[in-house]
């Protein structure tokens, strides 16, 4: 990972460089900054960085981190700090996912997809509560879905049908997606860190893992 020059003073910020090959120093040091929106607070780790993104008074982030009983580079992401957040913010979370993203690539998609127009597709709906503009496209046995996620930036996910999985479908799935994002755009992904079966989908269409993230939603 190369190291950009400095670490920009907001999220979209730190988040175009990274998508670029551009990360904060890797100095064990933790920034933070606002909330890009209301939906959207959380936790970044990069490598020996992290980046907390909260409406919260910085001093008490920074107080309750040096509280946290554990080495300083896992701190952001220990359980015990991440609860404390969710109990200040009055906020909850699922899990901690492994951050991936990819460049986009040129010409028409690897597979037949036909776009679902249908705002109360179940899958659409899931992902309205995190996403903007979001699009829903269909394939034999799976689905790809886009839209625009923390601090505006390009979010991919997928879903294979159980009765067609182990023929390579997520891999083809995961691949289409960069072929839909527009030009020049990162595309990032969040996966669980316990579902391997999915991040070696991901990796093997071209993803790289860049970092953890825990995403804080408003109940």
């Amino acid at each position: 990972m190369r190291t950009g020059p400095s670490t920009p003073t907001s999220l979209r910020h730190i988040l175009d460089a990274a998508g670029r090959g551009e990360f904060p120093p890797s100095d064990g040091g933790t920034t933070v900054v606002p909330q890009p929106s209301h939906r959207d607070a959380g936790v970044i780790a990069f490598t020996a960085h992290s980046v907390i993104f909260t409406d919260e008074d910085p001093a008490w982030v920074r107080a309750t981190l040096a509280a946290t009983d554990c080495d300083d580079l896992a701190a952001t992401m220990n359980a015990r700090f991440l609860t404390a957040l969710m109990d200040r913010t009055g906020r909850s979370t699922d899990t901690i996912d492994v951050l991936l993203t990819a460049t986009p690539l040129p010409g028409e998609p690897p597979l037949p997809l036909h776009e679902i127009d249908d705002p109360d597709h179940p899958r659409a709906a899931r992902a309205r509560k995190r996403r903007d503009e979001v699009r829903v496209w269909s394939a034999d046995g799976g689905v790809v879905v886009l839209g625009r996620g923390v601090a505006g930036r390009w979010e991919a996910a997928i879903e294979v049908d159980e009765a067609v999985r182990h023929r390579g479908l997520g891999r083809a799935l995961a691949t289409a997606a960069r072929h839909l994002v527009p030009p020049r755009t990162p595309l990032w992904v969040q996966v669980s860190a316990g579902n391997a079966r999915s991040l070696r989908a991901f990796q093997a269409a071209g993803y790289r893992p860049v970092g953890s993230e825990a995403l804080l939603a408003a109940r």
